[in-house]
């Protein structure tokens, strides 16, 4: 039994719009100077992610026929309004908390909130995930890449 047209038509219009996207980005990116892999430009990284995006947009492609057959129709349900709720909670209070608190508070407001809004999530492991991730964080784009976004801010 063959996946239905369906499912097919979705699959290739998820994988038409990734390599979409991808080439979008790859074209924005050539606006800036691409420099060179020792001394990159502001363009490299996002024509890299351009790249990525247009090969796992054919990877995609190329997985379709090896999707399993389509025994029923699938029912996804209703939307999961507490997920998009929450990450969109999580965006904004990364934005307030980024302003006023730096990257440290920003990075464990959004994290928290956003796991908050996957129904496993208990408040125990979303609060070790949002501790984790802000340490992680803070190694990497404050004291790795020296990123200039205070680890702490106040007002």
């Amino acid at each position: 039994m063959q996946p239905s047209k369906r499912i097919i038509r979705r699959e290739l219009l998820g994988a038409g719009l990734v390599i979409a996207l991808g080439i979008a980005v790859i074209i924005g990116g050539y606006s800036y100077q691409v420099g060179t892999l020792s001394r990159m430009g502001p363009g490299m990284f996002p024509i890299l992610l351009g790249f990525l995006l247009v090969f796992l947009g054919v990877l995609m492609l190329i997985s379709i026929k090896a999707l399993p057959p389509d025994d029923e129709e699938d029912d996804t349900g209703p939307p999961q309004w507490r997920g998009w709720g929450c990450i969109l909670a999580g965006l904004i209070a990364f934005m307030f908390f980024g302003k006023y608190g730096g990257l440290a508070p920003a990075t464990f407001a959004l994290v928290f909130i956003s796991a908050l809004g996957d129904r496993e999530h208990t408040l125990r492991s979303a609060l070790l995930l949002a501790v984790g991730v802000t340490i992680v964080g803070a190694l990497i784009f404050s004291w790795g890449l020296q990123l200039q976004f205070p680890l702490f801010r106040w007002g």
